[in-house]
């Protein structure tokens, strides 16, 4: 008889103790419950502290004076800025739900990967933020300022300057997640770091098409920080999947 091929412990999910289908969706309404507690938390708890939330986010925009156009339009927008800074003090609760309601069905293997994929990914939307507020926003704001400022004075409207801001935060931390994927495309053995590194005229392309369409200005200089940072996280990735021999 043909020896028997054990089977590859990393592919093997731990013991653990069966649950039915409602035990599942009971489970998940109650991560959910918790997930959502977490962003009224941090919503109520921010919006005391709103006002200087809102001066530190002001203060990319040096020089403008910000007017309410509408009545009770900074009241509102107080609950607005609440809410976005809420739900990401309360993201890595989220997270952690999220991750316990899935940590069952996955093998071995994919638990190993887990850590540095969730690691990576909150690390990396963090700096996206970071990269928006200090580079970006700066970038884009200077444009909008010193264009025309000889014939009109900046006198622009709270809430859609919060849009703007806020917006261009969220889509950078977004994008700034090109690593993580490349990483989990070569673990599912879809892409190798040489077919990434082959394809690089076409991620040239995407960064800049990527840049014009987050950034909300048309200035050259604001998309091509995006879409450098982008490529250089791109070429970053592919030099993490090299070292990890994909």
């Amino acid at each position: 008889m043909p020896p028997t091929e054990s089977p590859d412990p990393m592919r093997e999910i731990p013991d653990e103790a069966e649950m039915s289908f409602f035990d599942h969706l009971e489970e998940l309404r109650w991560r959910i419950f918790y997930s959502l507690i977490s962003v009224v938390v941090g919503w109520v708890g921010c919006f005391f502290f709103v006002k200087p939330i809102v001066q530190i986010l002001e203060a990319p925009a040096a020089g403008v004076k910000f007017i309410q156009v509408a009545p009770g339009e900074f009241f509102f927008l107080s609950f607005k800025v609440a809410g976005y800074t809420g739900a990401l003090l309360a993201s890595p609760f989220i997270l952690y739900q999220i991750i316990q309601f899935v940590l069952p069905g996955l093998t071995r293997g994919e638990r190993r990967l887990l850590a540095p994929v969730v690691l990576g990914s909150g690390v990396l939307f963090f700096a996206g933020l970071a990269f928006a507020y200090v580079a970006l926003i700066p970038a884009a704001l200077n444009f909008f300022i010193t264009y025309g400022a000889d014939v009109v004075e900046a006198a622009w409207s709270i809430e859609r300057y919060f849009e703007l801001v806020l917006g261009l935060m969220f889509f950078t931390g977004l994008a700034f997640q090109v690593p993580v994927v490349q990483m989990i495309l070569s673990w599912l053995g879809i892409v190798s770091s040489s077919l990434m590194l082959k394809g690089w005229r076409f991620v040239v392309l995407g960064a800049v098409v990527l840049g014009a369409v987050i950034t909300p200005s048309t200035d050259p200089m604001t998309q091509s920080l995006l879409a450098g940072a982008v490529l250089g996280l791109y070429f970053g990735g592919i030099g993490i999947v090299k070292l990890s021999g994909r």
